[in-house]
């Protein structure tokens, strides 16, 4: 295993995210968006007029839906490229004034306790940090953005389903639960490129732990499957858990 790179202490997603552009909209896992977000919208009861933070929110599908349904939406994403890609769209839809975005570090969200609800989806930055201590600031994060009785949504990879199923090649480090594998990308225009991947995984009791500990209560962490999230009982099936929680006064 001494040929399993470290994760970078760099935000080593960044030349992905450049390399991938436009490419990125490609991934079956992002054509699940609308269905994701009339999930959410019941599951946390966002109604129009609300103010939505999206951490981590790569081109801005999501915050793009939402805003789509009369809900203001502020995008946040350590990625450049992704921030340029989020406002290039917003200007070619008809929601100008109900969305912005901006460059940052979801671990540095501001305590602002003006936002209704925060989501974090996609693994979103919270799930690319390393498996060190830093998910804690992340949530504490969430927890000063949000007004009390704000609702969270955040989805984490399921280590029990990518231990099952891990493939050759790819090392899941028990230590950490992070998950390493060697990708071949493809960006806009059909080039080719290797790209390494460090994807942090959570059971259910960790994102329970990670959440109360930083001032919330937890409604529920549900099995999903991106595209077709449900109130589902966690499983080994589904490859990722989506937590949702109310901050607490």
């Amino acid at each position: 295993m001494t040929d399993i790179p470290p994760v970078p202490d760099e935000a080593w997603f960044a030349p992905l995210a450049r390399f991938l552009g436009p490419a990125y909209l490609r991934n079956a896992f992002t054509k699940g968006t609308k269905q994701e977000v009339d999930f959410l919208v019941d599951a946390m009861a966002l109604q129009p007029g609300m103010r939505v933070l999206d951490a981590g929110c790569g081109p801005g599908r999501h915050a793009l839906e939402l805003a789509g349904r009369g809900i203001s939406v502020v995008g946040v994403d350590q990625s450049e490229d992704f921030i340029a890609l989020a406002r290039t769209a917003a200007d070619d839809r008809d929601v100008q004034g109900l969305v912005s975005f901006e460059v940052g570090d979801v671990r540095a969200v501001p305590a602002t306790n003006d936002f209704d609800a925060a989501i974090c989806l996609c693994q979103g930055g919270f799930g690319l940090l390393g498996g060190g201590d830093e998910e804690h600031d992340v949530f504490v994060g969430f927890r000063g953005a949000l007004r009390a009785g704000g609702r969270l949504a955040v989805t984490a990879f399921n280590p029990y389903f990518v231990v099952r199923d891990i493939e050759a090649g790819e090392h899941f480090d028990a230590a950490t639960g992070v998950h390493h594998e060697r990708a071949t990308l493809k960006d806009d225009a059909g080039t080719e490129r290797d790209f390494d991947l460090w994807t942090t995984c959570f059971t259910p009791r960790e994102l329970r732990l990670l959440a109360e500990r930083a001032g919330f209560s937890v409604d529920a962490v549900h099995g999903v499957t991106p595209g077709a999230y449900a109130a589902a009982d966690p499983s080994v099936a589904t490859p990722e858990h989506l937590l949702l929680a109310t901050a607490t006064p």
